[in-house]
């Protein structure tokens, strides 16, 4: 069993990241496999909007995409970590959504049973970033809207949110939560 977070941070010791640290290591607390991928350390472009996507047998594109696409898609668990940006995910979650849709062209879902979103916003955007977050989610997975476990919460510099005492305690049940999910299968 393992659980994989996908962290569209750019800041590896941000808010963000230090929430899905909490719920990783409470999952592997029980047992549970986890691995943080950290997009920003990836070499994934843009999508480049090929006609006729659904006809090739790969994507064309040469970067660390089909790296990244095959941990999450194999994952008995998925985290979506973002902080918002401009109201939405960070344009390095964004373009590996995207570059996922090749991906739906050819059927190809996440095997994930459970999932989860953490979202970290300085004032606002925490409603859709997670709305957008769990479209991916439905859209890429046989999981429902309505079990997707979800942590928000918001800070302003870097290293606050661990000061949020509810916000950390939640990441971590996310985390909790999620490996008894998958150890009662």
């Amino acid at each position: 069993m393992k659980i994989v977070a996908l962290l569209g941070s750019p800041r590896v010791n941000g808010n963000t990241s230090y929430l899905t640290d909490q719920a990783l290591a409470e999952a592997g607390r029980l047992g549970i496999e986890t691995e943080k991928i950290v997009l920003a350390q990836y070499q994934i472009h843009p999508c480049q909007g090929h006609d006729g996507c659904e006809d090739f047998a790969s994507c064309p594109q040469e970067d660390d995409t089909e790296i990244v696409v095959q941990k999450l898609f194999e994952a008995d668990g998925v985290i979506l970590a973002t902080p918002v940006y401009f109201q939405d995910v960070t344009s390095q979650l964004k373009t590996f959504i995207d570059r996922t849709h090749f991906h739906w062209y050819h059927d190809r879902k996440m095997r994930a049973t459970c999932a989860g979103t953490i979202v970290v916003a300085t004032r606002s955007g925490i409603e859709d970033t997670t709305k957008a977050l769990a479209y991916f989610i439905t859209r890429r997975s046989s999981i429902g809207a309505e079990q997707i476990l979800k942590v928000h919460g918001f800070a302003r510099r870097e290293g606050q949110i661990r000061d949020n005492v509810p916000v950390v305690e939640e990441a971590s049940r996310l985390g909790i939560t999620m490996a008894e999910a998958l150890l009662a299968r």
